[in-house]
């Protein structure tokens, strides 16, 4: 729905509101036509209702306003002597209209200065549960977001069981674009394995279905900090097509909302303007060597030959080289190169070259592929472009109010940001290329694009998989790492805390320094502050 629709939508709520609820109005002493104008009626009911004004806020915002909206209509009923818990269900299950019931058929007086507290225990702590959600949600969508690190795309920089805390204040907090879902669940809702949100997910009916009539516009409040290059990012993926997340089942034709699309981490090592190139793994900018920040990094993946080891098939050899490889900080696993026969390693360069010293290491080799040999897994997946994830490019990032002009060379590169992410329709007719049905040689972008990588050059599936990320499926910045888990993934049993990098900023420079005793420090120094000043004021 664009904003025009939703303005329409929503003044049909206020006239629905306001035919339901103007004789309660007056028995509360208030004017009826105060129950119609949109906003102030809000406002108004909170005074009949004796509930804080911010309440109106939060009737607003999506996904909380689900638990509020229903609150005030059981609110609206206490309001006026209509307590009982089959008056609270009647609210909820007739979505509002047993309000119509007591503004027309029931015999109820305003109640003044009623009790506000939940009359049982149970009342009690339903209603604590509900505002704590609120809370959370709040924090969750506006303000701070945690995430986990689930794969080695940016290992050494940020490592796997990394638990981040992700500032949607650093870019702007964005407005939630799907109205109606869970708070706080993502996509799945765990144990039940069925979606958390509302919406067609078919590709190929989502302009159709009445479930898309529920999607905001985009929007994004101002932030205080651009992307910059060389910042760690998380974003929903552009070209994602997971049905299911933890079984990593994609299908083509499978399509979701921008916010509730799968959420990644890489470096932005470009920003709009630039031109990328990549060259035997290296990022070049505008023709010159991306310069990394000192706690960035970077692995390649090198061959491996081993001397004096016998085992008997691939996962013993793994086990017996592990820890000789942990020596040297190289923890990413071992695979093996059918086609080459070898066993690869991810590394820094400087593991490699310390690791190959070792009696049982007979070679490291660097592993990439040759300049001009197509990789079909590599944006833009045409036969066009000879490009590898080892050599890449050089490629234009758009710019929001640049213009490109488009050849048949390139509009494979551009042609789905300007379909998929700016919503127009794109073909080629012979030589020739048609935007909205009109011949096109150039065109003027709406929003900036990044180029997302990782880290680990050789072994992260980004940008040069799926091409350029738009502003709008930025998600925030990463800015603290709260706990690291060592061995996430190999069961509860074999969990270990990276001590080193609990309470860790995520950027900065130089070494780590922990702030895990300065924060214990503070927490215990403010609870014993309360607890004397509590003593103090008793006394």
């Amino acid at each position: 729905m664009s904003w025009t629709q939703w303005f329409i939508f929503l003044l049909i709520l206020q006239i629905i509101h306001g035919l339901g609820t103007w004789k309660l109005y007056i028995k509360a002493g208030r004017k009826p036509w105060e129950a119609f104008v949109p906003v102030y009626n809000a406002v108004i009911l909170m005074k009949i209702i004796s509930r804080p004004w911010w309440w109106v806020i939060l009737m607003f915002l999506p996904i909380v306003n689900l638990i509020m909206i229903p609150a005030a209509w059981v609110e609206t009923a206490r309001a006026f002597g209509k307590d009982t818990k089959l008056d609270a269900l009647l609210c909820i299950v007739t979505l509002g209209f047993y309000l119509y019931y007591l503004n027309y058929v029931a015999e109820v007086n305003y109640v003044e200065n009623r009790k506000l507290t939940p009359k049982t225990s149970t009342g009690e702590w339903i209603t604590s549960i509900l505002f704590a959600i609120v809370a959370a949600t709040i924090v969750h969508t506006y303000f701070f977001q945690p995430f986990v690190i689930p794969s080695s795309s940016l290992e050494k920089s940020l490592l796997v069981g990394d638990f981040l805390i992700v500032s949607k204040i650093h870019y702007g907090p964005r407005l939630p674009m799907t109205t109606v879902g869970a708070p706080m669940v993502h996509d799945t809702i765990p144990k039940l394995g069925i979606k958390s949100y509302l919406f067609n997910d078919h590709f190929e009916e989502r302009n159709t279905s009445w479930k898309n009539k529920l999607q905001l516009p985009y929007f994004r409040f101002p932030g205080f900090e651009k992307i910059e290059r060389n910042d760690i990012v998380v974003f929903g993926q552009p070209a994602d097509t997971l049905v299911d997340m933890n079984k990593f089942t994609p299908d083509r034709n499978y399509y979701k909302p921008i916010d509730k699309k799968t959420n990644l981490v890489k470096r932005c090592v470009g920003i709009p303007g630039d031109t990328l190139e990549v060259r035997n793994g290296v990022v070049f900018i505008n023709g010159k060597q991306n310069e990394l920040p000192n706690r960035a990094k970077v692995q390649f993946s090198y061959d491996i030959e081993f001397a004096n080891i016998t085992a008997n098939s691939m996962y013993e050899l793994s086990e017996k080289v592990k820890p000789i490889l942990k020596k040297y900080d190289i923890t990413d696993g071992i695979g093996y190169d059918n086609q080459r026969e070898t066993f690869i390693i991810q590394a820094t360069q400087e593991a490699a070259k310390k690791a190959v010293v070792h009696p049982n290491i007979a070679s490291i080799t660097f592993h990439g592929e040759d300049k001009g040999i197509r990789d079909s897994r590599v944006f833009p997946h045409d036969l066009k472009h000879n490009w590898n994830y080892n050599f890449f490019g050089p490629i234009w990032i758009p710019k929001a109010g640049a213009t490109v002009n488009l050849d048949m060379d390139n509009i494979s590169i551009y042609k789905r940001a300007i379909g998929e992410y700016e919503g127009h329709d794109v073909v080629t007719r012979g030589n020739q290329i048609f935007i909205d049905n009109q011949p096109a040689t150039s065109y003027t972008f709406k929003q900036d694009y990044y180029w997302m990588m990782g880290d680990n050059r050789h072994n992260s599936i980004d940008a040069r998989a799926w091409g350029f990320v738009p502003y709008d499926h930025v998600i925030g910045k990463p800015v603290f790492i709260w706990m690291s888990i060592d061995g996430i993934n190999e069961g509860l049993k074999n969990w270990r805390i990276r001590w080193d990098r609990v309470f860790t900023t995520v950027s900065g420079s130089g070494e780590r320094t922990s702030y895990l005793i300065p924060f214990i420090i503070l927490v215990l120094g403010i609870t014993f502050f309360n607890k004397w000043r509590k003593k103090k004021k008793a006394q």
